[in-house]
């Protein structure tokens, strides 16, 4: 079940890192790669991000079985079309974006002749660029496929088993159901971190450097978040709106409730709704999405 050639268009932290573990995990299967900055194309190839990277999308994908888009959500549509003229007919085509609604419509627009099964990797640093890649990001993480109705499912296996040979779980979701999660998991924090980060910079001039300078771990995760890819985040919130504004407002109502506690002195309901989601966060450790250790396992370079 396995591909002959893989495709990755977008040499990054998601398509390098796919790029680096096809090589390590999956020696057989061919790589190949491109990216439109010259800089970038350059460094990958330093550092063997894949087999080969093309000088053009169209050699990039030229007899690739399956091809992975790893760009912004914003450029979907115009990677596709710079790739479609070198396209084989029967090639797969996928991606790894954050919102797959929105990604399964514009390449069906593109490519209406292809098999489009999107997918989306749970996993990720604040990092991007051709250095940021290595080939354990998706070691132990999620990968949700989310493909239309009537996937061919023989198409669909191949993908999976592809996700789980390099170190990935495998779930099978509906596409708006993918997005409804994903708003409330990654896409909401990443937009409170953003916010709180710039509420600070923005009391910076009053509190003369003591926001940055004495941080606690709290705020230290929130910029650690904030310092992801802007480009990559905008097209987020902008291709995701509607599950991002509904859950935007659950959660501008819950705050609201907050604010009425501490205004009442209601410490047994501040304590009720802390002790919950302290359970809720042992739960993520227990599922094996993050690791009990101090600071998260994280080694104070991020």
């Amino acid at each position: 079940m396995s591909f002959a050639k893989i495709a990755i268009i977008g040499l990054g932290l998601q398509g390098g890192s796919i790029g680096l573990a096809v090589q390590q995990y999956l020696p057989k299967i061919a790589t190949s790669g491109y990216d439109r900055d010259p800089a970038t194309r350059a460094r990958a190839a330093e550092r063997g991000l894949v087999g080969h990277v093309a000088e053009t999308a169209v050699e990039a994908v030229q007899d690739a079985d399956l091809v992975i888009f790893c760009v912004p959500l914003g450029a979907m549509g115009d990677a596709a079309r710079e790739c479609a003229p070198g396209l084989r007919g029967d090639a797969i085509i996928s991606d790894v974006g954050s919102s797959k609604e929105a990604v399964a419509k514009v390449l069906g627009e593109v490519l209406p002749n292809h098999t489009i099964i999107p997918a989306h990797p749970v996993a990720g640093t604040e990092n991007s660029g051709p250095d940021a890649g290595f080939a354990s990001l998706f070691e132990g993480r999620w990968c949700i496929i989310t493909p239309a109705e009537g996937t061919d499912p023989f198409e669909l296996e191949r993908l999976s088993v592809l996700w789980q040979a390099i170190g990935a779980r495998v779930e099978i979701m509906a596409p708006a159901h993918h997005d409804r999660v994903l708003a409330v998991t990654s896409h909401l924090p990443h937009l409170i971190a953003y916010t709180i980060v710039g509420t600070a910079g923005d009391l910076e001039e009053v509190t003369q450097n003591e926001v940055i300078k004495y941080s606690a771990g709290g705020f230290r995760d929130f910029t650690r978040i904030a310092a992801s890819d802007p480009t990559m985040w905008r097209d987020v919130f902008l291709y995701n709106r509607d599950a991002v504004l509904h859950m935007l407002q659950v959660f501008t109502e819950d705050l609201t409730e907050l604010q009425k506690a501490i205004r009442l002195g209601d410490g047994e309901k501040l304590f009720d709704h802390f002790t919950r989601t302290r359970a809720i966060r042992r739960s993520i450790i227990e599922q094996g999405q993050d690791v009990a250790s101090a600071n998260f396992g994280r080694d104070g370079k991020v």
